[in-house]
């Protein structure tokens, strides 16, 4: 029984930043929205209450029963959770005079308090609230404050109940990561023992388990986690999982041949399939993304399910779902269908009649790559870059045709490469090349051109959720620029995208 650390979502976009902070201390944790909290068994140690976008005075802001928590289990409850315990114990929370938002100076005043062991008197925090708590709840007394905030943190007496008004799990919080390490291994009693090996021991031992000598298929795309998955698989199951990688015509410049190439010494039973041409009369007239992805994503059902009919017998598909796709279709706002289409959790066709295994479904991306470095998978596929399921149909904006298509591909292979030779690639969490439909205006010797825009992105993130855009040296951006429109004819222009996520996405379809 893997020992874990719930924490209930209320909407804030920190809350995923509380899990890799937890998993970062080797222990594991679950978020789960505040309306479907799961009965807690005996592996669970402790609870957390996620922050909000809300006001806990709003009569919309989410509420949550705690009779079977609070006072039963060890509850760390972080601003939004903080104000509510307040609010619905016997407390107060008024708006603050001005909003709390940024970095302060956190003054510890009991530091007998668990949650506090071995934390300076004074140090850095993170907060990002407009209410303040004007009284506490029942059975509390404050143990830290701010040079604003009297009850900055505090306990309940008789509980192993705390809570606090700043963020511990965001980088600028200096002590955060000991706050948390208190609360989840000095409070809650968790070794911290969920490692990479010990991931996966208990995954190998499950899927052994569950798959028995029946038959899996799995689509590879080349990317990490389809890898992973397969990796896992394979040391379960050996040659009862079948692989199988589809080449949709969208993939970069020699993927197709380079990926299989990859997997030819890991043991794998992969077949390839080029189904390119269906691909791209599927796509031809069609310019919206959403029906692009919808396009995409059929085609391949069918031609996955033409392939898998050929395994006689099998009763499993894997997919390489990882954590924040699980969390994103079962988010406090509901499943973000229009965001990420492609993505297929929940989403297998009935038609298929497989029951499905997703290893790395209670994983975070950099997880899985700690996954497989341990695995002994080569680096040349741990360190990809991810890449979308419609691959570069969503990186030609507008209709695809195989014209732009080709420019794409050349256009990607440089700047790729060049990523590479610079030195750069693994700095990098994602590199995106787009080709804009709009021509301008261009002089080539003595010739006017008119001719299509590429738009460089590079990006970094830990997880997607949110990225920042990379500060690529001019010098680098300048040789990429010249390379692609001396050696890629139809191209005149090159942009590079500074936007960050948000309010961005990293793809622009």
């Amino acid at each position: 029984m893997t020992e874990k650390i719930l924490i209930i979502d209320f909407g804030s976009q920190f809350t995923q930043l509380i899990g890799r902070r937890l998993r970062e201390l080797n222990v594991y944790c679950e978020i789960v929205p505040f309306n479907k909290i799961p009965s807690c068994g005996d592996d669970v140690m402790g609870i957390i209450l996620s922050g909000s976008p809300f006001s806990v005075r709003d009569p919309q802001a989410p509420r949550v029963d705690l009779t079977q928590i609070k006072g039963r289990l060890p509850l760390l409850a972080i601003c939004y959770g903080a104000q509510y315990l307040a609010q619905h114990y016997g407390g107060e929370v008024n708006p603050s005079l001005a909003r709390e938002y940024g970095r302060a100076t956190l003054t510890v005043n009991d530091q007998t308090c668990p949650l506090f062991r071995n934390i300076p008197i004074n140090s850095q925090v993170w907060m990002s609230h407009g209410d303040t708590i004007a009284k506490l709840p029942v059975g509390a007394v404050p143990v830290a404050s701010t040079g604003d905030i009297t009850n900055a943190a505090y306990r309940i007496e008789g509980e192993q109940s705390y809570a606090l008004q700043f963020h511990p799990e965001v980088y600028h919080t200096e002590q955060g990561s000991a706050i948390l390490e208190n609360f989840v291994k000095g409070v809650c009693g968790c070794t911290g023992d969920w490692t990479p090996s010990s991931f996966i021991e208990s995954t190998v031992a499950e899927l052994k388990s569950k798959i028995g000598e029946e038959k899996v298929i799995l689509g590879l795309s080349g990317g990490v986690d389809s890898t992973v998955a397969a990796v896992l698989l394979h040391r379960a199951i050996g040659s009862h999982l079948h692989c199988i990688f589809v080449d949709n015509g969208l993939l970069r410049k020699n993927e197709f041949e380079n990926v299989l190439h990859s997997y030819k010494d890991m043991g794998l039973n992969v077949t390839g399939v080029d189904a390119s041409a269906l691909f791209l009369d599927a796509l031809e007239g069609v310019s919206d993304p959403e029906e692009k992805r919808k396009a995409i994503g059929r085609i391949f059902i069918d031609v996955f399910d033409s392939e898998s009919h050929k395994i006689e017998n099998a009763q499993w598909l894997a997919q390489g779902t990882i954590y924040p796709d699980v969390i994103e279709s079962v988010s406090v706002n509901g499943p973000s269908a229009t965001i990420k289409s492609h993505h297929n959790v929940g989403g297998l066709p009935e038609f298929m009649k497989l029951k499905v295994v997703e290893p790395l479904r209670s994983l975070f991306k950099d997880e899985v790559r700690r996954v497989g470095r341990e695995l002994g998978i080569k680096d040349e596929l741990i360190s990809r870059h991810p890449f979308p399921g419609p691959g570069l149909g969503i990186r030609v904006l507008g209709e695809v045709t195989g014209e732009k298509l080709a420019i794409l591909k050349e256009a990607d292979h440089i700047f790729i490469s060049l990523l590479r030779e610079f030195g750069l690639y693994n700095d990098v969490w994602q590199a995106v090349t787009v080709l804009i439909p709009i021509k301008s205006v261009g002089v080539m010797g003595d010739e006017r051109t008119y001719e299509f825009t590429i738009a460089l992105r590079a990006v970094t993130s830990t997880d997607g959720m949110t990225a920042d855009w990379v500060h690529l040296p001019y010098e680098f951006l300048a040789k990429v620029s010249s390379d692609i429109i001396n050696k890629v004819k139809g191209v005149n222009r090159v942009v590079y995208d500074i936007s960050s996520k948000p309010p961005a996405t990293i793809e622009w379809e």
